[in-house]
């Protein structure tokens, strides 16, 4: 094992975190910047991190288009890639942040600046970590390619565009989850239920697809009603007098069991007081099971466990009923099959399934070759024995790629900042990470 990285790499590599961290690069597509399809801040952010490379001495190229860029070090006629985004989540209330959130800070050891854990510190890592193998004399034996995309945190609609225009990779890596790395992510299934409307009661609790909602508001008819129905099943509410707020515990989608979830427990209470209503009456079938058993049953497989079944939003007006769902199934589950089955179980409550938006899943087997040496390296520079391959409900640019996992860059002991206020990570951490990302493309790329 060498060891790749000093102070003085680290030092380098913080200097460009910063000039990247300074780019406010969350999506505004509506912006009507020519070459910016997802507006001005995430392709100045593109224009960034390649002006980074090229500093570096690696070769780059802009899509024309503004959806997304690379960065070719070595040659052979294989492509390892090396799969980031540059794009952010907003930073939301400026004021709640203990440093300017589009300002690099080190404080303690530790640096903050929305990005430094999602995704543009693990960019920087991986950068500096692919030049610092160069500095120390060796070559490589195929084509490094860093693809920085710009819309990880909506659609994925820059990759979509990368593979359409670009030749695939052989094999790679996303630097954008946890070590020691993650070979199976569930497929992601985001869709809506829509159904008849209702004149009798109007209903709007919306959150985003993948939250489990923690507080579901109804101030309608029949109110007393209502809360009466929820003390009778032990639901926490708040009497906001007018109205009322149903209480629940958000988690992200992906762990959706360990939440409560707040729209469920309204509309379960509003089924028993508005029982002609079928879009309620379909709360009443689905309960509060987050695996979906009571609709689909048994959905599950020995690689990546159960399905999860995640409801965050409910929207009832004269005009129709809508329900926005987030599944994610496991990775040998035939997705056809179970959207079928789920189209079949809603149609007698008068729901219609509406597709939204889906991510196929990735699997890739814990014996490959590229696994096993991703853990050797991971191994050999953490001293870490213990930790296992993983499966995640989560979703990263690796699945949008052959042959390509997710690696890194926080190790397991990171506190997770990433899309919080005062996003952070350690110096200590992001250069033991540094290592790691250098001996795993050295065993991976070097003659």
């Amino acid at each position: 094992m060498i060891d790749f990285i000093s102070d003085s790499v680290l030092d380098s590599a913080v200097a460009s975190l910063e000039k990247l961290v300074a780019v406010p690069s969350f999506n505004t597509e509506d912006s009507g910047f020519s070459g910016a399809p997802f507006g001005a801040g995430p392709r100045a952010a593109l224009d960034s991190v390649l002006e980074i490379a090229a500093d570096l001495g690696f070769a780059t190229f802009c899509d024309p288009d503004g959806y997304y860029g690379y960065a070719d070090v070595g040659s052979g006629d294989s492509i390892f890639g090396i799969v980031c985004h540059v794009d952010t989540v907003p930073a939301g209330d400026a004021s709640a942040w203990s440093f300017p959130p589009f300002e690099l800070h080190r404080s303690a050891g530790v640096l903050y600046g929305r990005g430094v854990q999602d995704d543009k510190g693990p960019t920087v890592a991986a950068l500096f970590a692919v030049k610092a193998i160069l500095d120390a004399g060796f070559s490589f034996d195929r084509k490094i390619r860093f693809i920085f995309g710009t819309d990880e945190e909506i659609l994925w609609r820059c990759l979509a565009e990368y593979n359409k225009k670009e030749v695939p990779i052989d094999l790679g890596i996303a630097p954008d989850a946890e070590f020691p790395l993650i070979y199976a992510e569930k497929g992601l299934q985001q869709s809506y239920l829509v159904g008849e409307g209702s004149s009798e009661l109007f209903v709007d609790v919306v959150d985003s697809f993948n939250a489990v909602p923690s507080a579901a508001f109804y101030d309608g008819p029949k109110l007393a009603g209502v809360k009466q129905a929820l003390k009778e099943h032990d639901f926490d509410f708040l009497d906001d007098d007018p109205g009322l707020t149903v209480v629940g515990r958000s988690v992200h989608a992906m762990n959706a069991p360990f939440g409560v979830n707040a729209i469920d427990r309204l509309a379960i209470a509003l089924a028993d007081v508005f029982p002609e209503v079928s879009v309620l009456q379909f709360f009443k079938k689905y309960g509060e099971e987050a695996h979906g058993f009571n609709l689909l049953g048994d959905v599950s497989d020995e690689v990546s466990g159960q399905l999860t079944f995640n409801i965050s939003s409910l929207q009832i007006d004269p005009a129709e009923s809508k329900i926005q769902i987030d599944l994610r199934i496991p990775v040998t589950v035939d997705h056809d099959e179970l959207i079928a089955k789920l189209s079949r179980v809603v149609a007698p409550f008068n729901l219609k399934y509406v597709d939204f938006d889906y991510l196929k899943p990735l699997y890739v087997k814990t014996d490959s070759y590229l696994v096993k040496t991703l853990m050797a390296s991971y191994q050999a520079v953490s001293k870490d024995m213990t930790s296992k391959p993983q499966i995640s409900g989560g979703a990263t640019f690796a699945r949008t790629m052959p042959n390509t996992v997710a690696f890194g860059a926080m190790l397991p002991t990171t506190p997770d900042h990433m899309h919080q206020v005062d996003e952070r990570w350690s110096l200590a951490d992001m250069k033991l990470s540094m290592k790691i990302l250098a001996e795993a493309v050295y065993r991976l790329c070097v003659k």
